[in-house]
């Protein structure tokens, strides 16, 4: 199942507020909006105005076409897998991907053991 693009536009919005490591509070001072506002929209459970969008990537000094499709994504894309998995973790809570990321990581380092043994 392709995620749509207002989840594909939420999950970027959180990616760009995290790497500013700003929390959804201070996005939503930045843009006059409230924090929950800011959660729904990048948990793709609200449509964004472009309005919104322009605000957005202003405050966080983002170019606006940053939230929309350009050639690493549409690689990304195309793995299917990656994809599907990268979205999902976007739409978590910082402390639920870390979480999720050890595990993966625990998997991993797993299968590599499994080899060198075998």
């Amino acid at each position: 199942m392709e995620a749509s693009i207002v989840i594909l536009v939420g999950a970027k919005i959180k990616l760009y507020r995290q790497a500013k490591n700003w929390t959804q509070e201070r996005l939503a001072e930045e843009i006059g909006s409230t924090p929950s506002y800011i959660g729904r929209l990048e948990r793709g459970e609200q449509n964004v105005k472009l309005q919104t969008i322009e605000k957005i990537a202003k405050a966080l000094e983002v170019n606006i076409n940053l939230f929309f499709e350009d050639e690493e994504e549409g690689f990304l894309r195309s793995k299917k897998w990656v994809w599907e998995s990268m979205t999902l973790l976007l739409q978590q809570s910082e402390a639920r991907q870390h979480r999720l990321y050890r595990i993966l990581k625990e998997i991993v380092a797993h299968d590599e053991n499994n080899k060198k043994n075998a």
